[in-house]
């Protein structure tokens, strides 16, 4: 609302504050511009307001109305509105602390703030701005954790589609093999797994987008904070409440993680493939009993087309997902078990360094050191077995082993390793743990999970 002072600033034909007014002999004022187009729309140089004739098409400039206006505008600059006690006029000089608002010097004296406490506008100003830059610490934390994460979300949903694209390529080279009545089962197989790329690329769209949105939210909390501090002190500190309490709601969200699940199930596309068509193509069915998890792969370890094969290659750039190795060099296979007996051979061949057995569940696959894996491993000509948290044990091998089996019996709980070659036993693990169990394979050369023998069934 303007004051009785402005008003009387403002000329009558544009309501503004008047630009270089003249005086009509009937002692009325306008701005000359304005006074110039009111005359330009009418047969008589009348006044705008009282319409009598001017004599003169010159009037003079009105001085003492010019300076006034000058002066009423630079005053409006350097001091803002917001500065002045709405009760007194007054400069809001004073900030008192037990209100927690800006003062002028005759507040200080009022009843209202009898022995209250008060201090300078500046001083207030820089301690509530340094309370109100700490609690914007957590949430300025918190974005930069989500913008690093929505890198790796980026990753993911890049290696799912590379996931896809390689999948399908293995999938078409061994249906190439299969001949044209094939073609049903291999396009129902590439139907299923465009269904679960679909699948998997929209949960990852959906989780991109709850992450967008959370940082949309911590970035709007940030910006409107930081706004509130880069504002003059009094408007600073009139929002200074409102800002504390929206940055002391610190964030409750648990930081974003790549979901557990979320990469392509590379394993249920191209696991077995042959072997479940052998009823029609038995002659070239290959069933592998452990087909290794990609998704669980150090980074170090390539994993071959047909996943029953594992090399040492340079540090991929793949997603850091929950199913992932980040210390040892390992993979699992990508089934685990439960119940009955399963048996695998792995050629080890002349790597010199390797390691094979199973690891449970619960085994947390980040950093090092954790229990639940009962182990065979090779290294520097010694053969030694391991079950955590125990130390490693040297034990005594006749020949140096080409292939080894493995034979998990879940309802003994038992491992044993052998010597497949000579069927000589090597060593038996007793009381592992009763849930469930995944092949394991660490590696520094190549290691490969060889063909089982099929018929019309599979080989216990």
């Amino acid at each position: 609302m303007a004051s009785r002072l402005e008003e009387d600033l403002c000329c009558p034909v544009c309501h503004d504050i008047f630009r270089e007014p003249v005086l009509l002999p009937c002692t009325h004022s306008f701005c000359k511009d304005c006074l110039k187009r009111w005359w330009g729309q009418k047969q008589a140089r009348e006044c705008p307001q009282c319409k009598i004739v001017s004599s003169t098409a010159s009037p003079p400039v009105n001085r003492v109305l010019k300076n006034l206006c000058e002066t009423f505008l630079l005053e409006r600059v350097q001091t803002p509105s917001g500065d002045l006690c709405s009760l007194h006029s007054e400069k809001l000089r004073l900030f008192c602390l037990d209100h927690q608002q800006p003062v002028c010097v005759v507040c200080r004296d009022s009843e209202k703030h009898t022995n209250h406490r008060f201090r300078p506008i500046v001083e207030a100003a820089q301690q509530h701005k340094e309370n109100l830059q700490e609690a914007l610490e957590p949430w300025k934390e918190k974005l930069n954790d989500c913008l690093q994460e929505k890198v790796k979300y980026n990753q993911a949903a890049e290696h799912i589609h590379a996931q896809a694209q390689s999948t399908e390529k293995e999938i078409k080279k061994q249906f190439k093999k299969l001949h044209k009545f094939l073609r049903k089962e291999e396009k129902t197989r590439l139907s299923a797994l465009r269904e679960e790329e679909e699948q998997k690329s929209q949960r990852m769209k959906m989780e991109m987008e709850i992450l967008r949105r959370k940082i949309t939210d911590l970035s709007e909390t940030v910006r409107v904070t930081e706004e509130t501090l880069r504002a003059e002190d009094v408007s600073f500190l009139k929002n200074y409440k409102a800002a504390v309490e929206r940055v002391q709601q610190s964030p409750q969200s648990e930081d974003p993680q790549l979901p557990s699940g979320a990469l392509v199930d590379v394993a249920k596309h191209l696991g077995n493939l042959s072997f479940n068509i052998w009823n029609k193509m038995k002659d070239l069915v290959s069933y592998s009993p452990v087909i290794l998890d990609p998704n669980s792969a150090y980074p170090e370890l390539m994993v071959s087309d047909d996943l029953t094969s594992v090399r040492r290659v340079e540090t991929q750039q793949l997603p850091d997902n929950p199913e992932r190795f980040d210390f040892l060099h390992s993979v699992l296979g990508s089934e685990g078990f439960t119940s009955g007996t399963h048996s695998w051979d792995v050629e080890v061949g002349d790597s010199e360094k390797w390691t094979l057995g199973v690891i449970a569940e619960s085994f947390q696959r980040k950093g090092s050191g954790q229990i639940g894996h009962w182990r065979i491993g090779y290294y520097s000509g010694l053969y030694a077995i391991r079950s955590s948290p125990n130390p490693p044990i040297v034990i005594p091998v006749q020949k140096k082993l080409q292939r080894v089996r493995v034979h998990l019996d879940c309802d003994g709980r038992t491992l044993s390793f052998s010597d497949p070659d000579s069927e000589e036993h090597i060593y038996t693990f007793t009381r592992v743990l009763a849930e469930m169990l995944f092949p394991f394979i660490n590696t520094a050369d190549e290691l490969k999970v060889l063909p089982s023998k099929v018929s019309v069934k599979k080989q216990v």
